[in-house]
């Protein structure tokens, strides 16, 4: 009976054939402690699902074991956190030729400190199967003004999300937002991670409780609203609880009433499409809003270099050591001479690998031929020694001697005496065991 194959089927189909969207590692690097350790965790979590959200870094590991296997996955990107004496570290790193942006975590802030300072705390389910939205804020426009860094800057963020195509976009797959915004006079950008909720549009609080359902309030534990300590309906759409309200009866005026129905009309658009969410129909103004859900991190770039964690080029950026064209031309000679020797050492290994691939290729040859001919050798031995026993064979009309044949007949006799003992000797008495009762 043949064996029965087992076949991996908790494998995912697009897991071998990637669709072109930007993969990331996110790691530590080195001693970081527990914070810096949840901080990596949250930003594996903004990056999801096109990221490693289960990658356990051991001691043992270095970044370079990281950058050999990210081409194997398919990963285009790498995010390193370290720890140092004066401020925590992140390097992005674009795979597999470069750059390397080297920036300063000046303070960041974990998800769950933000959740908590939230005054309705968010449920996170669903929203995480499908990556955010990239929005680059305050940068300043392409012109001969612009410092030099800052459009490469811009362009290692869109790199690090998948692009942005409004024609094939599902509006269900916009789930969450992630800001990237520039701070002209601190010289900083701040990291914001945003989950997008849909509220309708023209109602008040209670009447939006009403059409949302329970769901809305987090004290009640049912799918339907409490209003067993209310009198009429009217009790708990137009009057505020713990407050005397507007009117003279305790209720809301017909203006107190219209200014809290009433939204700003730029945060209204009508829907495209269906939405995630209850009568989030196709076509139904709603008012779209923002609702932080962390991390937050402050970065300061220090350092733009070119390649890769310890085969890194030319610097093309830095925040504290500003050099002279002189001293850029020298650096930048000095890397092509480091760069030029390197290949150059590559090529001769490569040409000595061949140049023993092909000794080795005719020592092979030549201990085959050297076989063949002891081959051949052996084969005129061979004939030799048949060519001698025929001449010293055996002669008819020789004569045998009579001490010759004495000597057969004596030892004829001595082999007739031994098969007579051999015949008188008693057969072998069989072995007894004793059997277990």
């Amino acid at each position: 009976m043949a064996r029965r194959r087992k076949h991996r089927t908790h494998v995912k189909a697009d897991s071998e054939q990637p669709d072109g969207s930007p993969r990331s590692f996110v790691i530590k690097h080195g001693q970081v402690g527990h914070s810096l350790a949840q901080l990596v965790r949250d930003i594996r979590k903004v990056m999801e699902p096109n990221t490693a959200s289960r990658l356990k870094e051991r001691a043992r590991n270095k970044l370079k074991d990281f950058i050999v296997m990210a081409p194997v996955l398919h990963v285009t990107h790498l995010l390193a956190f370290t720890l140092t004496e004066r401020a925590p570290y992140m390097r992005l790193v674009r795979l597999p030729a470069g750059p390397t942006l080297s920036f300063r975590v000046e303070r960041y802030s974990l998800m769950k400190d933000v959740l908590h300072a939230a005054r309705r705390h968010r449920s996170i389910g669903l929203e995480y199967l499908t990556p955010p939205l990239l929005v680059l804020a305050s940068f300043p426009p392409p012109s001969p003004a612009t410092p030099p860094h800052l459009p490469l800057l811009m362009k290692s963020f869109q790199s690090l999300f998948p692009p942005l195509s409004p024609t094939s976009l599902s509006l269900s797959n916009a789930r969450r937002v992630v800001l990237v915004a520039y701070n002209p006079e601190r010289g900083t950008l701040d990291f914001r991670h945003y989950l997008i909720t849909v509220k309708p549009y023209g109602v008040s609080k209670r009447v939006r409780r009403v059409l949302e359902g329970a769901a809305a309030s987090s004290k009640s534990k049912s799918s339907f609203l409490d209003l067993g300590n209310e009198k009429d309906v009217a009790d708990f759409l137009l009057r505020k609880r713990g407050e005397g309200g507007g009117g003279r009866d305790g209720y809301e005026s017909a203006a107190s009433s219209a200014s809290s129905a009433a939204g700003d009309d730029g945060d209204a658009v009508s829907l495209a499409d269906d939405y995630v969410g209850r009568n989030n129909k196709k076509g139904s103004k709603r008012a779209v809003r923002l609702d932080e859900i962390g991390p937050r991190m402050e970065l300061r770039l220090i350092k733009i270099s070119e390649g890769l964690p310890g085969k890194e080029g030319g610097v093309i950026y830095h925040e504290f050591v500003k050099k002279t064209k002189a001293e850029a031309a020298a650096l930048k000679a000095a890397h092509a001479e480091k760069e030029k020797l390197r290949r150059q050492r590559r090529e001769e290994q490569e040409r000595n690998v061949q140049r023993k691939k092909q000794e080795k290729g005719k020592g092979k040859d030549a201990a085959d031929e050297s076989e063949a001919e002891e081959g051949e050798g052996e084969g005129e031995e061979c004939e030799s020694d048949e060519g001698g026993h025929d001449e010293g064979g055996w002669d008819d009309d020789e004569v045998i001697s009579e001490g010759e044949s004495g000597d057969e007949n004596s030892g004829a006799e001595e082999s007739g005496s031994e098969s007579e003992e051999e015949q008188e000797r008693p057969p072998p008495k069989k072995a007894k065991f004793k059997q277990k009762r």
